[in-house]
């Protein structure tokens, strides 16, 4: 099986057929398929976007990647090791190499700890750092996203949401990491404080050589720090493609719909807004064929194909990847898709 992949070379992360269903609540039986065979890569340095509605499994992606849920099937290939055949001490170990941003700064950070006890955590599980070498690395850390000194013995109560989430950044610094998986960590920010998070996270990231996993669904703010967008629907990805194609040309239907809904700041410009029937379909009764089919506006025009048969993501040749019947051109090395 092949990965979308943006160079030559073996990527930092590999992620194959990627699965992860949850037992339906009240349901013997059922399965909730909220990620439904994923394939993607990231390269050293990059920047890769999960885009997506709410529920479309961008989320689940990243957390069942960390193995905070244990997948359903499939493989993530990370610096040469299976992440999903470690055993707890391995992965462990592992860890130390990939960290999480959370969504909430606030929920994310324990109340009862000040914020030197926070940012030593980490050191203290992994049994890294200890005495001055211990207090010098906190200082260090706090510099990089923009702190001072003084405010690790204050508790998370006492600062503003911006500056919580710069200390969720600085814990997820503090061993060095080689990927971070940024679950949406600017979303539950005010507009004016997200730009200084996206600019932190850029600059740190050319300082570091940091690759991010980052999971969005509000497109304007966030793409001038992407290199390559993933858009998921329903599970699965319908289009991968380097940013700037993706914005100016997006492929996939559902692509378009998603660019078409991001506000111009001219009244003077005039856009079509694409408006897509319906909400999404619930992943306990996933569409059969084409998942986007029940909403998409061309779908009458493809015909039976689209209700019935699968789309391959396959490969354009331009570094753009698409499952669409109406635009994919199929080429040797696709990804196939077996049906469940």
């Amino acid at each position: 099986m092949t990965s979308p992949s943006p160079q030559a070379g073996t990527p930092l992360l590999q992620v194959h057929d990627l699965k992860k269903y949850f037992p339906a609540p009240g349901q013997r039986g059922t399965m909730l398929k909220a990620v439904d065979g994923v394939s993607f890569t990231l390269a050293k340095g990059e920047t890769l976007a999960l885009i997506g509605e709410s529920g479309s499994g961008k989320t689940t992606v990243g957390k069942t990647l960390l193995r905070l849920h244990e997948p359903t099937a499939g493989q993530a290939i990370f610096q040469n090791v299976d992440i999903f055949g470690l055993k707890p001490r391995q992965l462990r170990h592992c860890r130390r190499d990939m960290q999480i941003i959370f969504q909430d700064p606030f929920a994310s950070l324990n109340p009862r700890m000040t914020v030197e006890e926070l940012i030593a955590e980490p050191f203290d599980i992994h049994g890294l750092a200890a005495g001055p070498d211990r207090t010098r690395r906190i200082a260090r850390l706090l510099e990089l996203v923009g702190l001072a000194t003084y405010h690790a013995r204050r508790y998370p109560h006492e600062f503003s949401g911006g500056q919580r989430q710069r200390i969720g950044i600085a814990r997820a610094l503090a061993l060095d990491p080689k990927l971070i998986i940024c679950d949406e960590p600017v979303s539950a920010l005010d507009v004016s404080i997200q730009s200084q998070i996206l600019n932190l996270l850029r600059q740190l990231q050319q300082e570091l050589e940091l690759s991010y996993l980052f999971i969005a669904h509000g497109m304007a703010a966030v793409k001038h720090i992407f290199h390559r967008v993933a858009v998921m629907y329903l599970g699965k990805i319908m289009e991968i493609s380097p940013t700037r194609q993706l914005y100016s040309a997006p492929l996939h239907p559902y692509s378009e719909a998603l660019i078409s809904a991001i506000p111009v700041p001219d009244p003077t410009v005039k856009r079509h807004r694409i408006i897509l029937a319906g909400d999404i379909p619930s992943p306990l009764n996933v569409p059969s064929g084409c998942r986007f089919h029940t909403r998409c506006p061309y779908a009458a025009s493809v015909g039976e194909k689209c209700r019935t048969v699968e789309p391959t993501l396959s490969d354009r040749g331009d570094g753009r990847w698409v499952a669409c019947h109406l635009r994919q051109k199929p080429r040797a090395g696709d990804i196939s898709v077996k049906p469940t």
